[in-house]
Formats: structure tokens, C-alpha cells, sequence
């Protein structure tokens, strides 16, 4: 019975297979062609270098995709006594190659692929997963960097109960990454289902040693302002300038917008007709409140505004620029300050003032008076001074007319001191 042949598979690099191998990957992940190639030519040197000792620089790799060619060459010197058989080789084994060779001759000897070992082909195949991952990450950084500081929609994969971190799918173009919306991220009240796709704000994209991370945020200010730049296009192209934002995410926001077109309302442009345009924003924000305010450059002006919906009687700004003292009606006095404060509390990070709010029925207190200036220290006495001068001295002082002994020290405090004070 003849025995049946089995076929051997070949050891040798097939070229064709190679080349298109590489293209494949180039089409499904991106991946230039060059720079496997550039990997592949590492990994290969690589591998040699682990299965024999002594080997330097002296190692080249030839990948021709015209002619589907990879070739690998070591150069080697020709000297009587080989001291580094890595580099060196000695006449002999020089002219079994070349019958021409002579001392002093480098020959460029071509090196088989078979003639890797185990451990070399599988050190050489982790530099081209490695290099393959690395091109990944390369690819991923430098789709999600330049959404920073945007909006991107993303669906939510999973949620982690026990620290209540929402594990998001985020995808730009051709590339997809997963980040974690951590819970001082979250708007407290929303809900986020599996599957689910929301908006997200992104705020930072950093490089990690697994990766790019993507830093997103729901409570970000930054997610309010892009919201209006998506549903207003006058704020998009720049005709309606967004100043500030205050934010307390999921209970309200202030927004100062300003526009130099004076055909141009910032604030009707941001409601829209009929408030479809800030209804829309809301309900992305799930019913947050959003209160749109006027920027003026008079900080007067601007901090009355910032109190609305309140009523503002009169404004007083510190001549340091950094407090101010608001006079307000008596039954406005609660809807001034808001609930919890969070009136007055948004007014001044919307404004960057410390607000000060009074009754009108109250008068106001006097403010606080500069410090005195610090007194001059008094020159020492001179003790070079004799005892006859300083008897010369207190001679001249009696002589002095009495007149000025007799003048009248001015009184320290008024007779009416209730003046000085008032009720707050």
C-alpha cells in the first residue's frame, strides 16, 4: 500500500502573502503600510539578535511591495582571527561564499527566515502585536484630542453599582474608545438605562500606558455652552458671545450673553421663536432651569441682571473691585437670595463679585475704614549730647510763652455718641 504523502510546510517568508497581509490591515484599522513595515523590519532584527549573540548594527531588511520582495542581510568583516563571530568571519567560511573574497572585504550575506528559532518567531510576532497596538492608541488619541472641549454622543454600556461609575461607548469616525462618567460627574437626579444614548462633555483627553483616556462630565459648564452653540447658530458664528456661565447642575444656570450687532438681541436670539431654541437645551439638561441674562460691561448694570428674576433698587461697588452692596425692595428680599441661597450664590460666580444683599427699609451700615497708615518711628536721641545742653535746652523751654500750654486739646469723642451707630 504506498504510503501517503504528507506536505512540509515551508519555513521560507512568502512575500505575496506578506504584502497583503499588511494591506489588510491597512484597510480594516488604519494602520499605514509604512509604518508596519517599519515594525516588521524592528521585529525581524529582533529576532535574529535573540538567537545569535554578537550581533550589532550590522543587520539590514530589504521589503520591495513592487517586486514582493522581503530580504534580510548581515555584513560581516573578513579578518584572519574572528573575534566576534557576529560581525567577523574569517577567509575561509568568507570564500566558500564568495571564491573572491580577501582580507579586509565585508560581504553582505543574505539570512533565511527558517533560520529563526522558536523563541525568535515569537519574540518577533509580540513587537508586530505590540507595534499594531501602539498604532491603535496613536489613532484613537489623536481622533479624540481634537474633541476636547466638545460635545459627543455616546451609549451607555454598563453601570458599576457598586461605585455608580457608567461605563460609555464614545465613537468619532472610524475610531471608538470607552469612558467612565464618574458619579461628581453626574447630574444628581438623572438616570442613565443601558443602551441608552447621551450627550456628554468632553473634558480632557490624556495619554496612559493603556491607552488614551477620555476624561466627560454632565455637570461641566462647558456642556450648557455647547448645547446653546448647537441650537443658536448666532452664538455658533460668533455674532452672540457667550461671557459667562454659572451652573449648579440638574437645579439651575445662569447664562451672560452679549453682542456687539446692536440690530442683534442676544437674549431673544438664545429663547428663540416662540422658546423652542432654550426649551431644546432644557430638556437635554432634563428640565434644568436656565436663566439668560445681558452682559453689560457696567459691573452695575451687569450685577442687577444677575439678580434676576429679582427687582434691584440700587447697586454700590467697592473701590478694590471685588465687593458690592445691593439694595433690594422688602418682599424682594427672598427672591434675591433664592432658594438656599442659590440666587445670590450663582450672581456672584456669574459676576466674580462678593454680593452683599439689604433690605430697603434697613439702613445701611458704614463701611469698614481703611487702616491708618503706619506712624513714622522717632529719630534716638543723640548721646553725644552733654549734660550742659540738655540744661540749655529746658532753659529755652521756659522761656517759651505760656499761651501754648493754654491752647485746648480738641475732644476725643463727640458728646453724642449714639450718632456713630446704627441699626443694620
Amino acid at each position: 500500500m504506498a504510503k501517503k504523502k504528507t506536505s512540509v510546510k515551508s519555513t521560507e517568508l512568502d512575500a505575496p502573502e506578506f504584502f497583503a497581509a499588511i494591506a489588510d490591515i491597512e484597510k480594516e484599522k488604519g494602520i499605514p503600510k509604512s509604518y508596519m513595515l517599519d515594525r516588521i523590519t524592528q521585529a525581524l532584527v529582533a529576532a535574529y539578535k535573540r538567537d545569535h549573540d554578537g550581533v550589532q548594527d550590522n543587520i539590514s531588511v530589504e521589503a520591495n511591495e513592487e517586486k514582493c520582495e522581503v530580504r534580510m542581510f548581515i555584513r560581516k568583516d573578513v579578518v584572519e582571527v574572528v573575534d566576534n563571530p557576529g560581525t567577523e568571519m574569517s577567509l575561509e567560511e568568507a570564500r566558500r561564499s564568495l571564491p573572491r573574497a580577501q582580507l579586509g572585504d565585508v560581504l553582505r550575506i543574505e539570512i533565511k527566515p527558517k533560520n529563526f528559532g522558536r523563541i525568535a518567531a515569537m519574540t518577533a510576532r509580540q513587537v508586530i502585536i505590540q507595534g499594531m497596538r501602539e498604532a491603535e492608541r496613536g489613532m484613537v488619541f489623536d481622533e479624540f484630542s481634537g474633541k476636547e472641549h466638545e460635545i459627543i454622543t455616546g451609549t451607555v454600556n454598563r453601570i458599576d453599582e457598586r461605585s455608580g461609575s457608567v461605563s460609555i461607548r464614545l465613537t468619532s469616525g472610524t475610531e471608538y474608545t470607552d469612558a467612565f462618567l464618574g458619579p461628581n460627574e453626574q447630574v444628581k437626579g438623572e438616570t442613565y438605562p443601558e443602551g441608552a444614548r447621551i450627550k456628554v462633555y468632553v473634558v480632557e483627553v490624556r495619554r496612559s500606558t493603556k491607552g488614551p483616556q477620555v476624561l466627560i462630565s454632565r455637570s461641566h459648564p462647558g456642556l450648557v455652552k455647547r448645547l446653546f452653540e448647537m441650537e443658536v447658530p448666532e452664538i455658533y458664528d460668533g455674532t452672540v458671545e457667550v461671557k459667562s456661565i454659572a451652573r449648579e447642575a440638574g437645579s439651575r444656570t445662569k447664562l451672560a450673553v452679549w453682542s456687539d450687532d446692536p440690530n442683534v438681541d442676544p437674549i431673544g436670539a438664545c429663547v428663540g421663536p416662540k422658546g423652542q431654541r432654550v426649551g431644546a437645551v432644557v430638556n437635554e439638561l432634563r428640565g434644568e432651569k436656565v436663566d439668560i441674562i445681558k452682559y453689560s460691561e457696567d459691573p452695575v448694570q451687569f450685577i442687577a441682571a444677575a439678580l434676576a428674576p429679582a427687582d434691584v433698587l440700587s447697586v454700590s461697588v467697592s473701590e478694590d473691585g471685588k465687593n458690592c452692596r445691593v439694595v433690594v425692595p422688602d418682599d424682594q428680599l427672598s427672591l434675591a437670595i433664592g432658594k438656599e441661597g442659590q440666587n445670590a450664590r450663582l450672581a456672584a460666580r456669574l459676576t466674580g463679585y462678593k454680593i452683599d444683599i439689604h433690605p430697603a427699609s434697613v439702613p445701611l451700615p458704614p463701611e469698614e475704614p481703611k487702616p491708618a497708615p503706619a506712624a513714622v518711628a522717632e529719630e534716638p536721641e543723640d548721646p553725644s549730647e552733654t549734660e550742659d545742653d540738655l540744661i540749655l535746652d529746658d532753659e529755652e523751654e521756659t522761656d517759651a510763652p505760656a499761651a501754648e500750654e493754654s491752647q485746648e486739646m480738641p475732644d476725643a469723642f463727640p458728646e453724642d455718641t449714639d450718632d456713630l451707630f446704627t441699626e443694620d
